[in-house]
């Protein structure tokens, strides 16, 4: 739909069509609520679901018992499952995470020890002469094989999560900016740019981008619980020879990403990146053609047959942090009424990679943080 033209009341109101705001809404239409979503842009999933690398994460960098780690690996199977059922292109490829050297080697026993705290159970722990056999372009001084790993359509999955909240009777609504929220007489009044207003018993703000700052205009939700928003920009550059690679290869993480890691689409080609570029201005999606200086080295130390001149400008993503530069990594804020105190509401805030992985956990968490509400 292109224009709000529902009646003044709703029972519930995801904002943000996202991947994670359309598997919410889909969780409370499957549960028989009456469900409007509320999409700012022209289209659905058009900034921070469309700009990733589309890979399903198996749940192994998160410290343990984090909502990242509990989601990711839940969220996982439920991906996989329903990408079956509803015909939705992904490939389970594999991923390698190699240490170039016996330092990292270290690291990355540390990081196996922790996916399987996580439960990851299918991690395999390869030499390097092992690696080799599964990639031979590879450099590695060993790698963690992660069989469980994949790459899906991002695009379609979003597309199949509409067409199945629509089918219980929910609605999305494009073009229609939640501005601010008031609490009048028991109800969460939301206030649009274009001046309609909209009641809702449920809100949840699945804004990406926008929701701290959509959180801190809502009325009696405490400043204690809104965290400062950042924005990690990702810089990708696609590959312009054939990769000789089947799987995703990535090397150590880093503190606020995953590395400039080589991952694959449905058709093979290859790309690189995310980076981590720091910037105040979510909008700012432009490719520094000369960040390839960086790249270049980066994905050298794994694969060394890199030619010059193969890494072309893609694209860019931006990450909703909620932590800065040199702080600890934030866990997916989900916040509802047991948490702030404000009835009927649930914020989803700082939902950044694990989260295309995760939607569909996150949409049953919530929608049980809304049962028999």
């Amino acid at each position: 739909m292109e224009r709000l033209s529902v009646a003044d009341r709703v029972q519930c109101v995801v904002v943000g069509a996202g991947v994670v705001g359309l598997a919410v809404a889909r969780a409370l239409a499957l549960q028989g609520r009456e469900v409007l979503v509320l999409e700012a842009e022209g289209a659905i999933g058009t900034q921070t679901s469309a700009r990733s690398s589309e890979v399903v994460h198996s749940g192994l960098y998160y410290p343990t018992g984090s909502l990242k780690a509990l989601l990711c690996v839940q969220g996982r199977a439920l991906l996989y499952d329903y990408c079956r059922q509803r015909g939705i292109p992904h490939s389970r490829c594999g991923k390698l995470i190699v240490a170039t050297s016996l330092r990292q080697a270290d690291a990355l026993r540390v990081l196996a020890a922790q996916g399987e705290a996580n439960g990851v159970g299918d991690l395999q722990w390869l030499d390097g002469a092992s690696a080799r056999r599964l990639e031979p372009q590879l450099a590695c001084h060993a790698a963690l094989l992660s069989p469980s790993t994949g790459i899906v359509d991002s695009h379609a999955l979003m597309l199949a999560l509409q067409a199945d909240l629509e089918q219980q009777g929910a609605m999305v609504v494009l073009r229609t900016r939640v501005e601010r929220v008031a609490r009048v007489r028991g109800m969460l009044r939301l206030h649009t740019q274009d001046g309609a207003q909209l009641e809702t018993a449920w809100l949840v703000n699945a804004a990406g981008l926008d929701a701290v700052k959509l959180a801190r205009h809502t009325e009696g939700l405490s400043a204690a619980f809104i965290p400062q928003a950042f924005y990690a920009k990702g810089n990708y550059f696609a590959c312009g020879v054939r990769a000789p690679f089947s799987r995703l290869i990535y090397p150590l993480p880093e503190a606020a990403g995953l590395g400039v890691h080589l991952t694959l689409d449905l058709a093979g080609q290859a790309r690189f990146g995310p980076d981590v570029q720091w910037v105040d201005d979510p909008s700012d999606l432009h490719v520094d053609a000369r960040r390839a200086r960086v790249f270049y080295g980066e994905v050298r130390r794994y694969w060394p047959g890199l030619p010059d001149g193969a890494l072309l400008p893609a694209y860019a993503g931006m990450r909703p942090k909620i932590q800065g530069q040199g702080g600890p990594a934030a866990d997916f804020a989900i916040q509802g009424p047991n948490v702030h105190g404000v009835p009927g509401l649930v914020n989803l805030l700082g939902i950044e990679s694990p989260g295309l992985t995760s939607c569909l956990a996150i949409g049953a968490h919530v929608a049980g943080l809304l049962h028999g509400g």
